[in-house]
C-alpha cells in the first residue's frame, strides 16, 4: 500500500504556506502528482491524473460491485487455528490475533451471495489487508464453499484474488487448499456452471497456481503483477534480463494467459455482461 504523504504547500511549490493535514494528500507512487485523497476515493481509488489502480481491501471490492443492499455474507463463521504451533519471530497465534483486530476480520475472505446489476451471484473476495491475502485452511474453505454454493443455486461465482500466496504459517495445509478449490471448480464445470475471475494487484503463488487461473473467464485490472514467483526471484535464477512489463496484467494478456484487462470502473458492467453471454 502506498503511504500517505504530509507535505507542505511549500514543498509541492504552492505559493501558499498552510500545512495539508496528514493523510488529505497522496502522492501518486505511478505518476508522482500530488493528488486528493477523497479524490480519489470517489473515483473507486483509482488516480485520476494516470489511473494507477491503489489496492483495496475486500469490504470496499464488495460495496463496488454489487447492488446496494443485495450483500449477504455467508461463511463468516470459520475461524483460523494454529494446528502446528507455527512460530517465527512470533507465534502463528499472535500474528492471527493481531491481523484480526487490525483488519476486523477473522480472515483473509469475504464471501456470500449477491445480485451484480440484477444478476444473481456467489462472490468471493480476498483480502490484502489480512497477512496479505495469503490463503491458508480459511481462505480455501470458504472458497470452495462459494463454489459449491454457486453449483448447488446454478448462479455465476465470482472470485476477486488478490494474495500473496499460500499462507506458509499451515505449511502443507495451505497448500492442500489449491487441490481442493479446483476440484470444486472442476465439479462447477461439470455442472455447467460459469465461474468468472477477476485477478488484482498482486495474485501470486499458490493462489495463481490454482483457482484463480481456472476461469471460464479471467479479467484482470490494469497493471496487475500476476505470477507464481516473483519477478526478482526469476530473474535471479535465469540470470536474464525481463521484458519489460513482465507479469503485467497487459503482458499476459498478450500471451493469452488472461481474456481482458478491465477498469476498476468498467469492471462491474463487465462482469454483468459476460453472465449475460454465458446465459446462466
Amino acid at each position: 500500500m502506498t503511504q500517505t504523504a504530509a507535505k507542505t504547500w511549500t514543498e509541492i511549490k504552492s505559493p501558499r504556506k498552510s500545512v495539508i493535514p496528514e493523510g488529505l494528500w497522496l502522492r501518486c507512487p505511478a505518476c508522482a502528482q500530488m493528488i486528493y485523497r477523497k479524490q480519489m476515493e470517489s473515483n473507486l481509488h483509482v488516480c485520476p491524473e494516470c489511473t494507477h489502480h491503489y489496492r483495496i481491501g475486500a469490504s470496499e471490492r464488495v460495496r463496488q460491485l454489487v447492488d446496494p443492499g443485495s450483500f449477504e455474507r455467508q461463511f463468516a463463521g470459520l475461524w483460523p487455528t494454529d494446528p502446528l504451533a507455527f512460530r517465527d519471530l512470533k507465534s502463528y497465534k499472535d500474528r492471527l490475533s493481531a491481523e484480526q483486530k487490525k483488519s476486523g476480520q477473522s480472515d483473509a475472505v469475504l464471501a456470500g451471495s449477491c445480485f451484480i446489476k440484477g444478476r444473481p451471484a456467489m462472490l468471493c473476495v480476498l483480502d490484502l489487508s489480512f497477512m496479505m491475502g495469503s490463503m491458508g485452511s480459511v481462505v480455501g474453505e470458504v472458497v470452495t464453499r462459494s463454489i459449491e454454493a454457486a453449483t448447488e443455486r446454478r448462479v455465476p461465482v465470482i472470485v476477486v484474488s488478490g494474495s500473496g500466496g499460500a499462507r506458509m504459517q499451515e505449511s502443507g495445509l495451505s497448500l492442500m487448499q489449491m487441490a481442493k478449490t479446483s476440484a470444486a471448480l472442476a465439479r462447477l464445470d461439470a455442472a455447467g456452471g460459469l465461474f468468472i475471475s477477476v485477478l488484482t494487484d498482486p495474485t501470486t503463488g499458490g493462489v495463481t497456481a490454482s483457482f484463480a487461473m481456472l476461469g471460464d473467464v479471467i479479467l484482470a485490472e490494469p497493471k496487475a503483477l500476476i505470477g507464481f514467483a516473483g519477478p526478482r526471484v526469476i530473474q535471479q535464477t535465469i540470470r536474464q534480463e525481463l521484458p519489460d512489463g513482465f507479469q503485467r496484467s497487459e503482458y499476459l494478456l498478450k500471451g493469452g494467459m488472461i481474456d481482458r484487462v478491465v477498469q476498476r470502473s468498467e469492471l462491474r458492467s463487465e462482469i454483468a455482461r459476460i453472465i449475460d453471454y454465458s446465459g446462466t
